[in-house]
């Protein structure tokens, strides 16, 4: 049997398979996020997936989790479009912003509103908790976190420059980076340095899971409260993945309910963000030069 088409049926033909292409381009997307490695890199690879899986299904559109090694290849990676989304802090959210303009914060935890940074010390030091800053770590080793850690180092040497008046290299006998907090806190409860800053959440759920004993290394301070962590996503994801995109993936965040996704923050809940949430943060970044 021979079936012909006539002009006005391959025509319209055509027109349809036009109209479809970038419905099934776009179907064929994937959306893929990373998270700056604030802690070990199984650990984040565990956490989220399932995160990645939620909102696959949340959205309808296939998701995928990409490690990265480092804050600063988290950034890049958002700014080449090897990623769309990301979950950074509040320093590495307004850098990957500031290389790619239309880039939006769109959802932060509750926690990180008014997000803190925890000191703490080996107990061999002697030193214990009090509300102002602890002049008595003068002469003392620390650590900071990663470099471009919002909680891990910005907000510290900002904190510690305010209250001493100089550097920390001056104030303490040697600084060093641990690279994430979970070995700033298992470098300080080693005695490999006395002091370190760490992220409240970070130390509060190692304590919480046992890894950390609150007694060997106390709480010695806690900053005053700062921005943090958040949800990027770039400008030209409704143009990928379809109008109101943006609108559809924050709602799927914020919608996070199940105590085993919010627990790969770890957060009690999302919030709506915006850029304007973290002026405060590029603010101290200019301050310290640690922005181009």
């Amino acid at each position: 049997m021979e079936f012909r088409l006539n002009r006005r049926q391959l025509v319209g033909g055509l027109a349809a398979a036009a109209a479809l292409a970038p419905l099934a381009s776009r179907a064929a997307e994937v959306l893929r996020f990373s998270a700056i490695p604030d802690e070990d890199a199984t650990k984040l690879m565990g956490r989220f997936t399932k995160v990645a899986e939620y909102l696959s299904d949340k959205l309808g559109v296939p998701v995928e989790f990409v490690p990265v090694k480092s804050y600063p290849a988290a950034v890049v990676a958002f700014r080449n479009d090897q990623i769309q989304l990301a979950w950074f802090g509040g320093l590495s959210g307004v850098q990957a912003r500031l290389a790619l303009p239309g880039s939006v914060a769109i959802a932060q935890g509750e926690e990180d509103a008014r997000f803190v940074s925890y000191f703490i010390a080996n107990k061999a030091t002697g030193l214990t908790e009090g509300p102002d800053f602890p002049m008595a770590a003068k002469g003392r080793s620390f650590t900071f976190g990663a470099k471009t850690s919002t909680s891990g180092r910005l907000m510290p040497e900002y904190e510690i420059r305010r209250n001493t008046g100089v550097a920390p290299e001056e104030f303490f006998s040697r600084v060093g980076f641990s690279g994430d907090h979970t070995k700033t806190v298992e470098l300080v409860q080693s005695g490999a340095y006395e002091i370190g800053a760490v992220n409240f959440t970070a130390y509060d759920d190692m304590v919480a899971k046992g890894q950390v004993d609150p007694a060997e290394v106390p709480v010695i301070w806690r900053t005053p409260a700062y921005p943090d962590y958040n949800f990027t996503l770039r400008g030209d994801a409704d143009e990928k993945f379809g109008a109101g995109f943006t609108e559809r993936l924050t709602t799927a965040i914020l919608g996070m309910d199940d105590p085993e996704i919010l627990g790969a923050f770890p957060r009690s809940r999302f919030i709506a963000a915006s850029n304007a949430d973290y002026q405060p943060i590029e603010e101290v970044a200019r301050q310290l030069d640690l922005l181009d």
